[in-house]
């Protein structure tokens, strides 16, 4: 037994791939295709993709927000998750990434559960508080430009009904998060956003060691 959390080497992270993560063939080419490029590092993990599922599943999602889809990965997880009549809009700024992810959208047949938005996220998070999707979505992901979270974030508890579920991905940052000597503009860029959620009282939430840490946040007001 332990007091605090256990530390993963790559047999046991090899022993969780193999007896807890149930990746589909899709997801696994999705990821051996990403896997090629330059910026593959940018992909949640397996072990991540499906404890998402298994959230929107937990909270009974119907309507969902991604912000930050690269090449799809977290959005076929959560987009699977959803009933047949669930809706999950997805922002990115990249055809490039996008095309990818809308290919495999396809072969899963998803496509017609995701609606696309290229451009900078934030011009489409307003739209859609302008639209009057205010307090309207159940389950928000945030996987974007780690300066922008801080306004991301903002802009999307106001996206998110009472209840709803926020899940903030990187929050660990490969633990430079905890270097104060650290000062790459992403690293204080995170470590600025987890202060400032601590001292949120708007919310209830909690940092997974998970991946590269994934903050859940659960919003309490109207």
């Amino acid at each position: 037994m332990s007091n605090r959390t256990l530390s993963i080497d790559d047999r046991l992270y090899s022993y969780i791939l193999d007896i807890a993560v149930d990746e589909s063939e899709l997801l696994g080419r999705l990821r051996a295709e990403t896997a090629q490029l330059d910026d593959a590092v940018m992909q949640i993990s397996p072990e991540q993709g499906q404890f998402m599922s298994l959230l929107v599943h937990l909270t009974g999602a119907r309507k969902a927000l991604e912000i930050g889809t690269f090449t799809g990965y977290s959005s076929i997880c959560i987009a699977a998750a959803l009933p047949e009549d669930g809706q999950l809009t997805c922002c990115d700024i990249s055809t490039q990434w996008t095309g990818i992810a809308e290919k495999y959208w396809k072969k899963a047949g998803l496509q017609d559960r995701i609606t696309l938005k290229i451009q900078p996220a934030e011009d489409t998070l307003q739209a859609l508080l302008r639209e009057g999707a205010e307090k309207s979505f159940d389950f928000i992901f945030i996987d974007a430009d780690k300066q922008n979270y801080i306004r991301y974030y903002e802009l999307s508890l106001q996206l998110l009904r009472k209840g709803g579920l926020m899940a903030v991905d990187n929050t660990l940052w490969s633990g430079d998060v905890a270097d104060p000597d650290n000062n790459d503009p992403d690293t204080l860029a995170i470590r600025s956003f987890n202060d400032m959620l601590r001292q949120d009282k708007r919310v209830t939430k909690s940092l997974i060691t998970i991946g590269d840490g994934l903050t859940l946040i659960v919003k309490d007001i109207d």
